[in-house]
């Protein structure tokens, strides 16, 4: 079988480096040689393994992509680029058929998919790449489903800590809001406590030093009015690999429905583990 060509945008940032070398070690994949990148990068290319990419900068992908498309006509890329540049991403792939998976969070999502159903294209859209993470999302949304108001007259905090690089609020939280709130409990995505001091990490949070330029915890706490019942849930990850490995089946999946036909159509993390 032909391996499923991979064009890995957001080069050298560390999330697209994980997402590269999984695919460079796994033979369902072959890696492009090339990565649309932000801005602020002056270099020319970076190296995976012993793989040299270039990197592309915003200006110069319209006339990049020919060169691209001369390795292959047939590719997937895998977006994990800065929140800033989700819907402009979006945008240049859909006018040019590309089909995608957005692992970058932030952005204006609604448009995001809008702009995929409108287009010849599909995608994969997911805050959080973790299939183990977005299982436990949708049983927090069937719960939400089946007992309405449950938590009702609960207070709720939702604290998460990444990276210091990451500069949005994490997708996963915001997420979480609105089955906490079809629970009952009145929050909104602006109560989230976001954590990126590695200092305060290490010290008050105890998320291991060499995590602290990767990581993603999340911890949910609900209380009742009068104090006396407390639940409490978190899932807390180091390290990127959990995210790489959810991205390829991501990829993998998407590829599968293009051979199907699929044009217009956007996925989530849920199709992608329910395999339909």
């Amino acid at each position: 079988m032909d391996s499923i060509k991979v064009m890995v945008n957001g080069l050298p940032g560390r999330m697209a480096g994980a997402v590269a070398r999984h695919i460079l070690s796994d033979s369902r994949f072959a890696l492009i040689p090339f990565s649309f990148t932000g801005p602020e990068i002056s270099e020319s290319e970076t190296r995976i393994e012993n793989i040299a990419v270039r990197l592309v900068r915003p200006e110069n992908r319209d006339a990049a992509l020919s060169k691209v498309k001369a390795v292959s006509t047939d590719f997937i890329s895998v977006d994990y680029t800065h929140p800033s540049a989700v819907n402009s991403n979006g945008n240049f792939y859909c006018a040019h058929q590309l089909p995608f998976v957005m692992g970058t969070t932030g952005g204006d999502r609604d448009r995001l998919e809008e702009a995929v159903r409108q287009s010849s294209t599909a995608a994969v859209i997911a805050p959080n790449m973790a299939k183990q993470i977005v299982g436990f999302q949708a049983m927090m949304a069937h719960a939400a489903r089946l007992f309405p108001g449950l938590f009702e007259g609960y207070s709720l905090e939702i604290k998460e800590s990444h990276q210091k690089g990451k500069a949005d609020t994490s997708g996963t939280a915001k997420a979480m809001v609105k089955y906490f709130n079809d629970l009952g409990i009145a929050f909104v995505e602006a109560d989230i406590h976001k954590e990126r001091e590695p200092e305060r990490q290490k010290t008050l949070w105890g998320i291991p030093e060499e995590f602290l330029t990767g990581h993603g915890w999340h911890t949910y706490t609900l209380t009742s009015a009068d104090g006396t019942v407390r639940f409490e849930f978190s899932h807390n990850v180091n390290g990127r690999e959990v995210y790489a490995r959810g991205s390829l089946d991501a990829i993998a999946y998407l590829h599968v429905k293009l051979r199907q036909g699929a044009r217009g159509k956007v996925f989530s993390m849920i199709d992608v583990l329910q395999k339909k």
